[in-house]
């Protein structure tokens, strides 16, 4: 896992990724897992439509910080032609790569044309990652699933189609569409896109400690891991994975008090970037998976839905951290 790994001609310092979560990995989130170890990160999704219509907040969640270099912009959509022109228009923000979402499973977008819908039409799925590659001088690579259920397990197909029309590489999350986030993740079927395939195959789906990225490697084959809901609240979870698959080292437990002032750090960076009031109503997210597990969470959680301003979460941090000593 040590050499250095390419999606044609970008070059990553490792291979543990950042998936691109709507909602999670905006631009503080991804800069703290960067500065803990990830090797890619991917912008939350952008619609094609939306931003080919000029919406401000699309031009928000393309923003790349300085040190996400390489990165990846993501975009969804069922047009092929404004697909194509919002990826270019994806190119002022310079990202690495631009990548398309066929994997999304919220209704919002499943049941409007894109995301995980596209893995059944199949043709227009190629059609799509056609345009998108002829439109850009930059690697296009597809996130998909294992298929929209478990009676259209078509991944492997669907992979062969993305690869005749272009697509440099494939993020594959081993779950249907039906089953969402629910059920584990299937390597068999990652492992067999890697086998169908002669581009790049990064695996996503269960990988949260060290061991579960060994299996993920182990069992596909695949060429990278896309890490997601395991990062959150969770950045130092990149350090820990390449330590252990390049150096075969444990690193030690992250303290509570680091844990702490590592959410300090994130919802700080988050106010920077949105403003206190809109920051902290997503601190509440981020701050329930940070305290995950530790003693008195539960009741911590319960107030952390009612903060308002970053001296609360700092008091509240302060009494977490003195009372997990």
């Amino acid at each position: 896992m040590s050499e250095k790994f390419r999606i044609k001609n970008v070059e990553f310092e490792n291979r543990i990724f950042l998936a691109p979560m709507a909602g999670v990995a905006d631009r503080a989130f991804r800069e703290l897992c960067v500065n803990y170890g990830a090797g890619y990160t991917v912008t939350e999704m952008v619609s094609s439509k939306g931003l080919t219509m000029g919406d401000r907040k699309s031009g928000e969640l393309l923003t790349l910080g300085e040190c996400e270099n390489p990165a990846g912009a993501q975009i969804f959509g069922d047009d092929p032609e404004i697909m194509a022109q919002a990826a270019v228009k994806c190119l002022a923000y310079n990202p690495a790569i631009i990548d398309i979402n066929m994997g999304c499973p919220a209704p919002k977008v499943a049941m409007n044309g894109g995301g995980a819908s596209l893995m059944k039409n199949i043709k227009l799925a190629g059609e799509i990652v056609r345009a998108v590659s002829q439109a850009v001088s930059v690697p296009v690579t597809v996130k998909i699933r294992k298929g929209w259920d478990e009676s259209t397990v078509n991944a492997v197909e669907l992979a062969c189609e993305l690869e005749k029309n272009g697509a440099a590489a494939i993020a594959i999350h081993g779950r249907t569409r039906s089953q969402m986030y629910s059920g584990k993740v299937d390597y068999e079927i990652i492992a067999d896109v890697k086998k169908a395939v002669s581009i790049p195959v990064i695996g996503n789906g269960d990988v949260v400690d060290e061991p579960s990225a060994a299996i993920m490697l182990e069992k596909t084959n695949c060429d990278a891991l896309m890490i997601g809901r395991g990062a959150m609240g969770n950045p130092w979870l990149f350090r820990r994975i390449n330590a252990y698959l390049n150096e075969c080292r444990v690193l030690p437990d992250v303290s509570v008090s680091e844990k702490m002032t590592v959410m300090l750090k994130h919802i700080q960076t988050l106010i920077e970037y949105k403003g206190e009031y809109t920051a902290m109503r997503e601190a509440r997210h981020h701050a329930a998976y940070y305290t995950k597990g530790l003693r008195g969470g539960a009741s911590f959680r319960r107030e952390i839905g009612t903060l308002e301003s970053f001296e609360q979460l700092q008091e509240l941090a302060y009494r977490i951290a003195k009372e997990n000593e």
